[in-house]
């Protein structure tokens, strides 16, 4: 399982970005994918997953309204549309795969991660 994620940058308060994560070696239509977000000096936690089969999806209540995540199947790739941004939405953003039977909501739940993608709003 390799994910790869892109589009992260310095964007000013207010503004957006949109950032992917492509997979291989998972299928993303057939399970949960996470957004997971780490600012410095705190922990990994969970911005928004994106659950199979049912389109539905959980969004962490400081990003409910601003954030929405969606997934491609033809191109097996996750996104995650961040508008509004804020300068608490500074830190390096992961996707991570296989977050078990009931798609956890922590980082501990997760098995696989890409390398990350940082964001700065400032």
């Amino acid at each position: 399982v390799q994910l790869v994620e892109s589009g992260g940058g310095l964007v000013q308060p207010g503004g957006s970005l949109r950032l992917s994560c492509a997979a291989s070696g998972y299928i993303v239509s057939r399970n949960c994918i996470g957004w997971f977000r780490q600012a410095p000096g705190k922990e990994r936690e969970a911005v928004a997953i994106i659950y199979p089969g049912t389109y539905s999806s959980f969004y962490a209540d400081s990003v409910k309204g601003r954030f929405t995540i969606s997934q491609d199947n033809a191109k097996n790739t996750v996104y995650l549309e961040m508008d509004s941004l804020k300068p608490e939405d500074t830190g390096m953003y992961y996707c991570a795969a296989d977050g078990g039977s009931i798609c956890g909501r922590f980082a501990g739940d997760y098995s696989y991660w890409g390398q990350g993608t940082q964001v700065t709003v400032s």
